[in-house]
């Protein structure tokens, strides 16, 4: 069955097709030379109540854009940054960015108190 067409809103939050970074213009956004410019913005956004089996195969299918996008580094720290709730951004979906994060905040945890402990040594010796 047909997927319903999806709105221009979601179009308009899509990145554009891109260029190796080495000859990227420095002034211009990364988001100019995103691979996923040229696809359709519904292939990285879910429509409503998309079927489980569904939603995995648009997932995968957005994932390898992602995958030969040159400036994929940069759209997932953009979403990771923003944090963008929805969609297929950096090869991760809304669910794996959720995990990157939690991560990251452990790791961070890890790193302030390993440098409080480092710092209580240092100044006891």
């Amino acid at each position: 069955m047909p997927q319903p067409p999806h709105s221009p809103l979601q179009v308009a939050a899509v990145p554009a097709q891109r260029v190796p970074t080495r000859d990227r213009d420095q002034d211009a956004p990364w988001h100019t030379e995103a691979v996923c410019r040229r696809d359709e913005a519904g292939l990285f956004f879910a429509p409503s109540k998309e079927p489980t089996a569904a939603r995995l195969s648009r997932e995968a299918a957005a994932k390898r854009v992602c995958g030969r996008c040159p400036v994929m580094v940069e759209c997932r720290e953009h979403a990771l940054l923003q944090p963008e709730p929805y969609g297929v951004w950096g090869g991760l979906t809304a669910a794996e960015r959720r995990v990157v994060l939690a991560r990251r905040r452990r790791r961070d945890l890890e790193l302030q108190k390993a440098v409080r402990t480092t710092g209580s040594i240092a100044a006891a010796g």
